[in-house]
């Protein structure tokens, strides 16, 4: 490369790094708003539900779609989850059905499974992958054979107000549900029967529930702006509510220690609280422009993701409560669904503007600036949204891995270490030439 300012040409020696730079991949094709997005278990592809009443596959790594759109919903496709094997996809539908699908081919596999009497808002597999569970607008949960598709039991019932939103415990013995009528019930997957009494006490619809990664404790998010854990062995609340936010809470998750605690809210923030404790850790993360639809924690628990009203996502550090780097901008409506790449490296996002983004999460490498003396006293390299490093004017000099981008490079640009993964990319200015003339720089150039 030549460039009348830095006039050193490098090439970029990346060890056993061969993916090449992409922007955020803007995925179309649906016609309607994307309802729910969900990565396959191997992180190769994404899937996508729409009120067009479609389910698409798409290639993770290139965004290209893969097959025809899975059609046989005659409503709105409210949610869509790969089973723990990668090998099928369930989605629940407004047309009050699920239908199970080969996520290879495409084919619907078997009849839809019938039985909801109104539109079905979530579904979800039991961890061996052997049950399908669905929550539904008619109040009830229930549960199914996925090999068979019938039905496994009696409809779970008792909620008096529609289910907004079930977990199934880390063992696959136990599932949760959160409701209108403001409780939470524990439910025996194997025979449909309660578990105990309601778990009451939030003063507004339970919107979101999960469990902790131990499968100990429960935690639910409401529309009385408040954090409540629950012990599943007892059904008491445990300690007092987090209470902080200012508006209904969207969505809440249990980091994956199970130290710590995320939640979203309508009040534009999103808080960090101690699962311990019950206390506020640090700050609000404050930045959104709008509701806070979803959060999640990258698998290390280093970093938050959090998508929003504002169009945008954003990536917080969880350790420090900080913004790491820039919004994520490119829907042009409000984001409704984010979720992370099991290899850490991407984060998928769906909006009401009918697409889903796929976008490098900059924030998940671990650069260590090198000690290296500068090639150039008034170079200073970062590299852009894409990964590339440009001049003054915009000219491309060379592209960082995605794994290297986040924070600073090193003055010296010698080396970008890469601790996390004990390899590290260097530069090598083997060979290299330089000048301000091409005649002169060819004339010297080694051969």
């Amino acid at each position: 490369m030549f460039n009348k300012e830095f006039t050193r040409a490098i090439k970029v020696r990346v060890g056993n790094l061969s993916s090449w730079p992409a922007p955020p991949l803007a995925w179309t094709g649906h016609a309607e708003v994307i309802y729910s997005v969900g990565y396959s278990p191997n992180g190769a592809h994404v899937v996508t539900g729409s009120a067009d009443k479609t389910i698409r596959i798409w290639d993770a790594e290139s965004g290209a779609v893969v097959g025809e759109p899975l059609t046989g919903h005659t409503g709105t496709v409210r949610s869509v989850a790969y089973s723990p094997d990668g090998r099928h996809i369930i989605s629940g539908s407004g047309d009050r059905t699920i239908r199970i699908w080969d996520a290879k081919t495409g084919a619907a596999v078997g009849n839809p499974l019938e039985g909801h009497a109104d539109r079905v808002d979530s579904v979800a597999y039991s961890p061996d992958g052997r049950h399908i569970i669905s929550g539904s607008t008619d109040r009830t949960i229930r549960i199914w054979d996925a090999k068979t598709g019938a039905a496994v039991g009696n409809p779970l019932k008792g909620h008096t107000g529609r289910v907004l939103s079930v977990a199934s415990s880390p063992d696959g013995c136990h599932i949760i549900s959160g409701s209108g009528d403001r409780t939470i019930r524990i439910w025996d997957a194997k025979t449909s029967a309660a578990v105990g009494n309601p778990l009451g006490g939030h003063a507004g619809e339970v919107s979101s529930v999960a469990y902790s990664p131990d499968g100990r404790h429960i935690i639910s998010g409401s529309g009385n702006h408040t954090i409540q854990i629950w012990d599943v062995e007892t059904g008491a609340a445990v300690g007092n509510s987090f209470e902080g936010h200012t508006a209904l809470v969207r969505s809440v998750a249990y980091s994956p220690d199970g130290r710590h605690i995320i939640s979203g809210s309508a009040d534009r923030t999103i808080r960090i609280w101690d699962a311990k404790t019950g206390a506020a850790v640090g700050n609000p993360l404050e930045g959104h422009a709008d509701k806070v639809n979803s959060v999640a924690y990258s698998p290390d628990g280093r970093h938050i993701i959090s998508g929003s009203m504002d169009y945008t996502i954003r990536t917080w550090d969880a350790e420090a409560g900080t913004a790491a780097g820039k919004p994520f901008e490119g829907h042009t409506r409000a984001v409704r669904s984010i979720a992370y790449s099991s290899d850490e490296h991407h984060i998928v996002s769906g909006a009401f503007d009918n697409t889903a983004h796929m976008w490098d999460d900059f924030a998940s490498a671990s650069i260590r600036p090198s000690s290296c003396n500068p090639i150039h006293p008034d170079f200073f390299a970062k590299p852009d949204m894409d990964g590339w490093v440009r001049d003054s004017e915009g000219g491309l000099l060379y592209w960082v891995p995605h794994e290297c981008r986040f924070s600073v490079h090193s003055p010296s640009l010698m080396t970008i270490p890469l601790t996390s993964r004990n390899r590290s990319v260097s530069l090598d200015f083997d060979g290299i030439a330089w000048g301000t003339s091409w005649t002169q720089i060819l004339k010297s150039a080694p051969s």
